[in-house]
């Protein structure tokens, strides 16, 4: 599928610029092959979910993405860069501009909010003064709908809050992709629905590209503009999700028989 189409249904411009590339990806623990020849293209401003099962690869793919993983072979442009050659100083400036939302939040449970937010600021950044910090902290946690939580810890706040911290923090780099690793895992329906329109919200307002990694179906609906099914370690279904639903391959109506 052309991914002008996917565009064009939603009456947006078409003057679309790819953002990464990964072309022929295999990644293997041991003797379990995990990833065997992924492609897949990220275009500016899109929303690409990659579907599948647990553990069928899907986060072991955003984090070869990033540089925790190292490929086994393939080729991995994001931004520009050619990931597997990086060193460690051109991934850290990498990682400046892929905001990556992890499955768990990974948030410092001896932190608050703020100083969890902070925490990039200083360190990628070295930003200090107050005055900023606060500014740039509250922005934040009001794009997520979160200021009053500032000063809570971690322990304090429910699932859906956590997702959301973990989010602004993320955000408060400016980053130019983000990457959301299991976005709704764990959380009721209503708190999911919640997570997907705040990754609408995100793209709006960030202008962000993103992956969002999921084996959720509502929030493939709700969040894709296209997307990628991984099956056997690689992308063997690709579409919007209308033309992936009307596909009568049984493994796609697993997913979608809801």
């Amino acid at each position: 599928m052309n991914i002008k189409t996917a565009y064009e249904k939603k009456g947006a411009s078409l003057e679309i610029e790819k953002v990464a590339e990964v072309r022929h990806l295999k990644k293997s623990f041991g003797d379990q092959i995990v990833l065997r020849d992924l492609n897949l293209d990220l275009f500016d401003r899109e929303n690409l979910v990659i579907l599948g099962r647990s553990g069928t690869g899907k986060s072991v793919l955003i984090k070869c993405m990033v540089g925790l993983l190292k490929p086994d072979s393939g080729e991995i442009n994001i931004l520009g860069y050619d990931v597997p050659r990086l060193n460690s100083e051109e991934l850290d400036e990498l990682r400046q501009q892929v905001g990556f939302s992890f499955q768990g939040s990974a948030l410092y449970d001896s932190m608050t909010v703020r100083e969890n937010l902070e925490f990039p600021l200083k360190r990628n950044r070295a930003i200090y003064d107050r005055h900023e910090l606060d500014t740039l902290v509250m922005n934040a946690l009001q794009d997520v709908g979160l200021e009053k939580a500032v000063n809570q810890t971690p322990a304090e706040l429910s699932g859906g809050m956590k997702k959301r911290v973990g989010i602004a923090r993320t955000l408060i780099l400016k980053p130019k992709i983000m990457l959301y690793d299991e976005p709704t895992a764990g959380l009721d329906p209503v708190t999911s629905g919640e997570i997907n329109d705040l990754i609408m919200e995100v793209r709006d307002k960030y202008s962000t590209a993103s992956i969002i990694i999921t084996h959720d179906i509502s929030c493939a609906q709700h969040t894709s503009d296209r997307i990628i099914a991984l099956f056997g370690g690689y992308n063997k279904f690709e579409g919007t999700f209308d033309e992936l639903k009307q596909r009568e391959d049984p493994e796609l109506k697993e997913f979608f028989n809801y």
